[in-house]
């Protein structure tokens, strides 16, 4: 946003059409997508803190990870299924056929390594992760709402306001990452 575009404008057309033209891209950013990233080796543990409680296949393991975080974490096949392998291959899972699917279920060494780690990626106080899934999209939401109501209803006096509020926003939320 440019202090410097016409007031309502927001940078994506004119008057109310641009502004919930920014509104639904704001929105969609934070839609839940299949196949959520998580970081790196949360795939891991969590499949380890699943099988611990019984052995389960593939498309389990990513239904039981999406209902336990509430929807905000949906893995996608293509990092589970190598995660399995790659857990097989250590010799921490073993696969056995039933019903013509490769139920998963922990070695005595995947029970250890289970074991190092009881929590499970999808709890927040395992990590920010589960946090930032859901306090960093409800913040941007809200703060769209409330500049589309400016948008809406203030003058051109408070809508200049509002967009030199955004601006010092954006530079302070981008001097947050700058930091060491």
């Amino acid at each position: 946003m440019s202090s410097t575009s016409a007031p309502g404008t927001f940078g994506f057309g004119t008057g109310l059409d641009g502004m919930w033209q920014a509104m639904e891209q704001l929105r969609s950013t934070f839609d839940r997508r299949e196949g959520t990233r998580a970081p790196r080796g949360e795939v891991r543990a969590a499949i380890l803190a699943l099988l611990a409680e019984r052995p389960m296949h593939g498309y389990q393991i990513i239904r039981e990870i999406d209902d336990r975080s509430g929807g905000d974490w949906k893995p996608s096949a293509g990092s589970v299924y190598p995660t399995l392998q790659l857990l097989a291959d250590e010799g921490l899972v073993a696969a056995e056929e039933t019903d013509g699917r490769k139920v998963y279920s922990l070695t005595d060494a995947g029970r250890a390594a289970a074991g190092v780690d009881p929590s499970a990626p999808w709890e927040p106080e395992r990590s920010a992760t589960g946090d930032r899934f859901r306090a960093l999209p409800k913040a941007g939401v809200d703060l769209a709402r409330a500049t589309a109501q400016v948008g809406r209803t203030g003058s051109p006096e408070q809508v200049d306001e509002a967009v030199a509020v955004l601006d010092e926003a954006r530079r302070r939320i981008y001097s947050i990452l700058a930091r060491d």
